[in-house]
């Protein structure tokens, strides 16, 4: 029983890493075209990417030719993130 909750939360968990990855997408494809900065969906989707965009452009050089590649960085962590935490979640509900 303890081990269905745990598998229940783990995927509410991965679904929430699975949607902010689909908003990190959106917001890079966006920044392309430029869309109207006063458009509460993009105000929305810039309040929710920069920041982690400001920590992984002060950390890691991410601008290279002109192109940023921020997006690419957090997408491939988000990835590994997701990846690492379900094989843990399904290893401890397994094990109660």
């Amino acid at each position: 029983m303890i081990g269905d909750i745990i598998l229940g939360l783990g995927n509410i968990v991965h679904s929430l890493i699975n949607l902010y990855m689909w908003v990190v997408i959106i917001a890079a494809l966006l920044s392309w075209v430029r869309p109207d900065p006063y458009n509460p969906i993009v105000q929305l989707l810039h309040r929710l990417t920069a920041p982690v965009y400001a920590l992984v452009r002060r950390h890691i050089p991410s601008v290279y030719n002109g192109i940023d590649l921020s997006p690419l960085i957090i997408i491939i962590a988000l990835q590994v993130i997701d990846v690492l935490f379900v094989s843990l979640i399904n290893n401890l509900a397994q094990t109660l």
